[in-house]
């Protein structure tokens, strides 16, 4: 498990405990010697440390079964001289190899050029590197007497990223970044940006803030939109539901067949049996004559029931007194 970063080689004494004895390839991918691991060399600028530099130095850790992987790093005064100006300074390489997990030891301030004290003095097996010649320091490939040594093993590079790469995106985009470190506070100064400039991607962020503001109000507007939509197709379903219902126990209740057209029924013959009630029958007491009263007389005149005219009075007295006549 890894706890601490890469050691300096100057800060750390060889690791080997056997005299340093030549191996071929072939014997390296052996995993001989038993007793030390092959010691595999590989260096850099490294500028602006990216994945294709991760990748490289995983290629020449894994090239042997056994192997112990020192990574050389130029210091600055020799990059600027033979490549020029870089965006990291020493102290920020060095630091980013040696939290690379691949990494066993940092070389600080390598020789442009390998030569054979310092091949000896760090006890290095094999150089890793990728294969494309490296013109350089008035050498069409700094590499070629490692490779005729026999000492090179190749590593492949990847394609699409590269320290060059990364430059060119900031150059080309350079309004951004700038706009950028501006809104989170460096100076023009810092950035070495003219007032004018200043001005113009201080404009240029203004905008930018309206632009995310009007986009919220659209988004936001959107959302409300959709939740109305939401609601109201909910609030139709449901009502479609209970208008169904309504409609439902409407019929039940006044259908043609409904609860309340028989109610009616039941309560309209109720009403005509109250006003019309039926006849008693002619055997009724109510209706017979007392056996113990006589009939009245004609001429007694029935004081509850008068007569319903002058007419009918005046021949009620006529026949009154017709009757007189015969009895006497």
């Amino acid at each position: 498990t890894l706890t601490a970063p890469a050691p300096f080689a100057d800060e750390t004494s060889c690791q080997c405990q056997a005299p340093h004895e030549k191996l071929t390839i072939a014997q390296a991918r052996l995993g001989t010697p038993v007793d030390r691991p092959v010691r595999v060399y590989a260096d850099g600028i490294f500028d602006l440390f990216h994945a294709g530099h991760a990748r490289a130095l995983m290629q020449a850790k894994t090239l042997f079964p056994n192997s112990y992987l020192l990574v050389g790093v130029c210091s600055d005064d020799l990059t600027h001289k033979f490549k020029g100006f870089t965006v990291m300074n020493e102290t920020e390489r060095y630091e980013a190899l040696r939290h690379c997990r691949y990494v066993d030891e940092v070389i600080r301030d390598a020789p442009w050029t390998l030569t054979p004290e310092f091949l000896e003095k760090h006890k290095i097996d094999f150089v890793a590197h990728d294969d494309i010649p490296y013109s350089s320091a008035g050498s069409d490939d700094v590499y070629k007497h490692i490779k005729e040594a026999g000492m090179f093993v190749p590593t492949q590079r990847t394609e699409g990223i590269s320290t060059s790469d990364i430059i060119t995106r900031i150059v080309r985009d350079y309004d951004v970044y700038a706009r950028r470190n501006l809104q989170r506070g460096y100076t023009a100064k810092e950035l070495n940006v003219s007032f004018i400039s200043e001005k113009k991607y201080r404009f240029q962020n203004h905008v930018d803030k309206m632009k995310e503001k009007v986009k919220n109000v659209e988004e936001k507007s959107k959302e409300f939109v959709y939740k109305v939509e939401e609601k109201s197709h909910d609030l139709i379903q449901k009502w479609e539901e209970k208008s169904r219902e309504f409609i439902g126990n409407f019929l039940e209740l006044f259908g043609p067949d409904g609860a309340w057209k028989q109610m009616f029924q039941e309560r309209s013959g109720r009403m005509l049996q109250a006003f019309s009630p039926r006849q008693s029958p002619n055997s009724s007491p109510t209706r017979g004559r007392s056996p113990s009263r006589s009939p009245s007389p004609p001429w007694v005149i029935n004081k509850a029931s008068p007569p319903s005219s002058p007419k009918a009075a005046s021949a009620s007295l006529s026949s009154m007194s017709e009757g007189d006549e015969d009895e006497k």
